[in-house]
């Protein structure tokens, strides 16, 4: 799609997975930029809390209880916003759960049961949004939330690695189908690094600790600012995070060093001296239920990415983002290959 969307404070906003982390920053932040917003997900408590929270902030938004892996569901988010609104200008599919644990510890069924969400609810809001935008003269954009892990699996997450894997494929293939029909929709995918959101705490986990995120850490603002930015200037793809994109690029160019930082470094980065919490509160078999923006993460948060607005904003070109990203990232792996020798020689001493 060629041109520019209308301007946040002229749009309908759908967003699904609105009651938690990425979701529900974003809604707040589309909120206070003068976006009209339908929310969805599972928990009705938290959606009803949010939307009063918004109404009586002075803004405007209505809800939609739904679970994305049912079809119905989703047309259900459709038709609430056509009635009360006329319609929608962007739909942000951002529903997802998470399993960690190694391939062999988790069973069949939760990961069939996770891509029922993050691959098919997803499928399914991208057609109803493509169906709807394609009818409209102004169009309007559908924003899939994926991750950096679609480009370079992480040991430990490998079926949401997966999954995110089937979201960019499909996310590239409704882009260029809509726009060889000359559709007036903008389709982009944004690929967040590791994100302070309740996201270990929501996940099934299936390890003998309390599962966490492997560094660096970006707030949620980050991904939300990147998703407003998309709903109003067309973009096929960003990556939110600098050392998120040093991953990709390292897994891309330099596949067997990243092997090996993988194999040093991310096996216990992703786990904590704690026992496991409570499985009472994982996502894959419920809705969390509570207005929860950030995760515990206990180390450095940053809040904001200059190599993620740069690149939104084309002042840096991507040969020089790639250059910087596999130097940088090549420094990274040596650091945390020598530490990790070190560490193994004492062991042994």
């Amino acid at each position: 799609m060629n041109g520019e969307l209308k301007p946040l404070e002229e749009q309908v906003i759908v967003i699904t997975g609105a009651s938690s982390g990425i979701g529900l920053t974003t809604a707040r932040m589309a909120a206070d930029r003068g976006a009209t917003l339908v929310l969805a997900a599972r928990s009705e408590d938290a959606l009803r809390e949010l939307a009063e929270e918004i109404n009586d902030e002075g803004g405007d938004a209505a809800y939609v209880v739904a679970d994305v892996r049912n079809r119905e569901d989703v047309r259900e988010i459709a038709r609430v916003a056509t009635d009360t609104y006329g319609g929608f200008d962007t739909w942000v599919n951002g529903a997802a759960v998470s399993i960690y644990g190694k391939l062999e510890d988790v069973p069949i069924e939760e990961m069939r049961d996770q891509f029922e969400t993050n691959v098919w609810g997803l499928l399914y809001g991208s057609l109803e949004a493509a169906d709807h935008l394609k009818e409209r003269d102004d169009g309007g954009a559908i924003i899939n939330v994926g991750s950096i892990v679609s480009e370079r699996a992480i040991v430990l997450q490998g079926s949401y690695s997966a999954s995110k894997h089937a979201v960019k494929g499909f996310t590239e293939t409704l882009r260029t189908e809509l726009e060889e029909e000359d559709a007036p929709v903008a389709v982009t995918l944004v690929k967040p690094s590791g994100i302070d959101t309740p996201f270990p705490e929501h996940a099934k986990n299936h390890m003998d600790r309390a599962a966490t995120l492997p560094a660096p850490v970006y707030a949620p603002e980050t991904v939300a600012r990147s998703i407003l930015h998309a709903a109003e200037h067309p973009q096929r793809e960003v990556t939110v995070g600098a050392g998120g994109k040093n991953m990709t690029l390292l897994g891309r160019n330099a596949s067997r060093l990243m092997d090996r930082l993988m194999e040093a470094a991310f096996f216990s980065q992703q786990r904590t001296d704690d026992p496991p919490r409570p499985d009472d509160r994982n996502g894959l078999d419920g809705p969390a239920g509570d207005l929860e923006e950030r995760g515990s993460y206990e180390g450095h948060v940053a809040e904001s990415s200059l190599y993620t607005s740069l690149r939104q904003r084309r002042e840096i070109p991507g040969t020089i983002a790639v250059a910087a990203g596999i130097a940088a990232t090549a420094m990274y792996v040596g650091y945390k290959l020598l530490r990790s020798g070190d560490e193994t020689g004492r062991s042994n001493r």
